[in-house]
């Protein structure tokens, strides 16, 4: 019922195809005994997402992206009971056909917190975020043994030395400034990131548009998207936290890392901000108003200074 996409091209010709993709939903849905249930597909995400009736949600994963599926449905069916904030129960994960995988899971309730930042009073920020950072402690504590088979990279210094490689040219095709992409090497150079450091299981992009909240009340009520999880340095989350979660506000940063245990030395940071998989500079500076020109240890400071 789906095409193979194994290419960028073939996933923008069919991701976007409403019809080819509801089809597909729905025969699969047929098949998982749920054929009778409505599917409403929700805008946003990577991969396509839809609501199955009023308690489930059905996520589909393109041949190119179906180890995604495979490290979702695992690691989702890992943490199932064990973080103080809800995650996604898992029905079924499996392969559907061409090479496809798909996830059916149950639906955490709430509204994305990330839409409802703005309206939250400064003290329930505040207990959010210290909710967040007990969140993220006990993930970090977490054994990730049972999901090394399908969670990279591995060798963690190797992961560190490609991207380190990439750094430069991966800032320069998202539009960063030649000001700022001339000091990348020489503050990387100088940041002793560990190359074995302990082993911790990573979400990786721990920021408010992956939580959900209770508007009555403001309590953390599910956090979600797993599908790029990784285990490696505990340190590397703190990019989206910094970033997306307390937004350079010291203040909040430093609520979030005293109920986490420890802070992160912001030269760390900011170098797994640039080495982070998915890193985007020139959007950050602009998410958070940075400045236009300035030095990165300026930045790490701004940013991940608690």
């Amino acid at each position: 019922m789906l095409p193979v996409v194994e290419t960028d091209e073939e996933w923008d010709a069919v991701v976007g195809d409403e019809t080819l993709m509801r089809a597909g939903a729905e025969d699969l849905c047929t098949r998982l005994g749920l054929g009778d249930a409505p599917l409403t597909r929700f805008p946003d995400g990577s991969q396509p997402v839809y609501a199955v009736g009023g308690d489930r949600v059905l996520k589909l994963f393109p041949t190119s992206a179906a180890r995604d599926g495979v490290a979702e449905g695992r690691v989702l069916s890992h943490l199932h009971g064990l973080l103080p904030v809800p995650t996604p129960g898992v029905d079924d994960f499996g392969p559907y056909e061409n090479g496809w995988q798909y996830v059916l899971m149950s639906r955490l309730r709430g509204e994305n917190l990330a839409r409802a930042w703005e309206r939250i009073p400064r003290p329930d920020r505040e207990r959010l975020v210290t909710e967040i950072g007990e969140a993220l402690a006990v993930l970090h504590s977490l054994d990730p043994a049972p999901l090394e088979d399908v969670l990279g990279p591995g060798d963690w210094g190797a992961f560190l030395d490609r991207q380190r490689a990439n750094a430069v040219a991966q800032q320069r095709g998202h539009g960063l400034p030649d000001s700022w992409l001339e000091q990348i090497p020489g503050f990387l150079a100088s940041v002793p990131l560990p190359r074995t450091p302990r082993r911790s299981l990573l979400h990786t992009e721990v920021m408010q548009q992956h939580f959900l909240v209770d508007p009555d009340g403001w309590r953390l009520t599910g956090l979600f998207d797993f599908e790029p999880a990784m285990i490696g340095d505990a340190a590397y989350d703190f990019v989206g936290v910094g970033l997306f979660v307390t937004r350079g506000d010291p203040h909040l940063l430093a609520r979030l890392t005293a109920a986490y245990g420890s802070g992160v030395d912001p030269s760390h940071a900011l170098a797994y901000t640039l080495l982070h998989v998915y890193s985007n500079l020139p959007w950050y500076l602009r998410e958070l108003e940075g400045p236009a020109e300035g030095t990165l240890s300026g930045l790490a400071r701004a940013w991940f200074g608690a």
